[in-house]
């Protein structure tokens, strides 16, 4: 009998590894996403469903909800108690990292400085020493460093009052210096000592890029951050600017703003629907290419690497003020049907150039420049649309309302969760982001029972990888398993390689 050479051995070895790889990738690491469970919550005092964490040491999901935080057992979605933060204003975010829990509360006078309470998760009692730091008027969303040494805290300062219009200049309208505005600003609290390191504010931060929204009657409002893998910077969405702020964690100010431009609802793959024209939803809708743009103004964020960079994932919701005054319909610019009922921004809207908040979908942006690397386009409504849940009656506002982003490493591809808040039926659009420039849409996740996913976390337990999310408007939060965690495919392929050789040897010796 002839023996293969040793040569010969390697290339088939190679080969059989090549095909596992095959296999693998053909087999799809998201094809087995199941619902784990779902809990509804109490409203009871005014809780409300909006952010959840996950605590790594006692395996509990700790959701905040306005008048407090739930915890519940992770695994099986039990209730474990309600930890009331009532008396102390109103919450809007926690964040969890080693054991220690930090929830961002507004003061019930949301104008003045607001706090943040460390609570312990095994305890899940108040952190003994300090546990109460004073922070920026309205927290609304924070969260640590890679190593926890560091705790930023969104201080989005809204208005107690906004300005008001002015002379409209060039057919646009604008608005004055609001009467009172809290700064906007980010708090950098250092970990070890618990105390507020820097106040990061962006008046005179140098600015670049184009459509940023200015005089609209409010100042920047920090909405939400995310941090790069060395702990050396964060991004941070000023939604309603239009804007990204890019933080330099070492000297603890802006760096700059950047611009995020608009996005172009006329060109191929961008289409929109711009009216609500079946409110009973009895029809699916139609997109179609308009002469219209839509600014990005994003809110949720997260980074991730990619070729050597950092990359940031932005959810494109779009957002006004909180009195609407700084929006009108397109009619009241001369727009026809069909674009006369969509809300467009009065500051940058004139007769024949309509600017819309929001651009339906998400995008993956170089974090140094802010250029865009990929944007979904009309993914997010096509797919809605195809699977019945489109709400027609956001058609004139922004669509499906991207809001939150999480991001998960499965089987060594990146993937992107993004959680559409205005849908008939909660859903979580997943794309593969592992190369940035060619992402490509995998699946949605929609969930019977849940409406408006309002946070997304993802996290690994027993071996598994699961994604938990809050819904607002149904108060209850759900949690998936999306996939295992696999083991590292390089160590299996050299095993399989191995073995090939070994057994070749000891039937040479033979």
């Amino acid at each position: 009998m002839t023996f293969p050479t040793f040569p010969a051995l390697i290339r088939r070895a190679c080969t059989t590894a090549l095909l596992l790889t095959t296999l693998s990738a053909q087999a799809g690491a998201l094809d087995n996403i199941t619902k784990s469970w779902t809990y509804q919550h109490s409203n009871t005092g005014g809780f409300l469903s909006e952010i959840v964490s996950f605590d790594s040491a006692t395996n509990t999901v700790w959701v905040s909800g306005v008048a407090g935080v739930d915890v519940l057992n992770a695994q099986t979605g039990t209730f474990l108690e309600r930890i009331d933060t009532s008396a102390w204003g109103s919450i809007n975010s926690v964040a969890i990292h080693n054991g220690v829990a930090a929830f961002a509360i507004e003061s019930s006078t949301r104008t003045n400085s607001g706090v943040v309470k460390l609570f312990d998760t095994g305890t899940r009692t108040l952190l003994s020493g300090t546990n109460t730091i004073t922070v920026g008027a309205l927290p609304d969303m924070l969260t640590f460093t890679k190593d926890g040494s560091k705790l930023l805290v969104a201080n989005e300062g809204t208005p107690g009052t906004y300005g008001t219009r002015l002379t409209d200049s060039n057919g646009h309208r604008n608005y004055g210096v609001p009467a009172l505005d809290p700064v906007g600003s980010v708090s950098i609290i250092n970990m070890n000592t618990r105390t507020v390191a820097h106040t990061a504010t962006l008046a005179g931060v140098p600015q670049s890029g184009t459509h940023i929204r200015a005089n609209t009657g409010m100042d920047f409002e920090p909405e939400y951050i995310a941090v790069n893998k060395q702990g050396t910077e964060a991004y941070v969405t000023l939604q309603e600017g239009n804007a990204m702020g890019v933080l330099n964690l070492q000297t603890g100010g802006f760096e700059k703003v950047i611009g995020l431009g608009a996005k172009n609802f006329s060109l191929p793959g961008n289409r929109i629907d711009p009216l609500n024209n079946d409110t009973t939803n009895s029809a699916p809708a139609t997109l179609i290419s308009v002469n219209a743009k839509g600014l990005y103004m994003p809110d949720g964020i997260a980074a991730y690497e990619a070729g050597g960079k950092t990359l940031v994932v932005m959810a494109n919701e779009g957002d006004f003020r909180e009195d609407d005054a700084d929006r009108s319909a397109a009619s009241s610019f001369g727009a026809t049907s069909p674009l006369n009922a969509l809300r467009v921004s009065n500051t940058d809207s004139s007769t024949g150039d309509l600017y819309a908040a929001g651009a339906r979908s998400f995008s993956i942006r170089d974090s140094l420049t802010g250029d865009i690397v990929y944007d979904s386009g009309e993914i997010l409504d096509r797919e809605a649309i195809a699977r019945g849940i489109y709400d027609d009656n956001r058609s004139r506002d922004k669509g499906v309302e991207p809001e939150g982003v999480e991001i998960l490493e499965i089987d060594g591809r990146s993937y992107a969760f993004i959680g559409l808040e205005r849908t008939r039926k909660a859903a979580v659009a997943i794309f593969d982001i592992t190369d940035p420039a060619n992402s490509s849409f995998v699946d949605m996740l929609v969930s019977d029972g849940d409406l408006s996913p309002e946070g997304l976390k993802g996290f690994v337990m027993n071996g598994k990888v699961f994604l938990a999310f809050s819904n607002e408007v149904s108060n209850t939060t759900s949690m998936y398993q999306l996939a295992a965690v696999p083991e590292p495919s390089t160590y299996a392929l050299a095993l399989s390689a191995l073995g090939l050789i070994a057994a070749a040897k000891v039937r040479r010796r033979r």
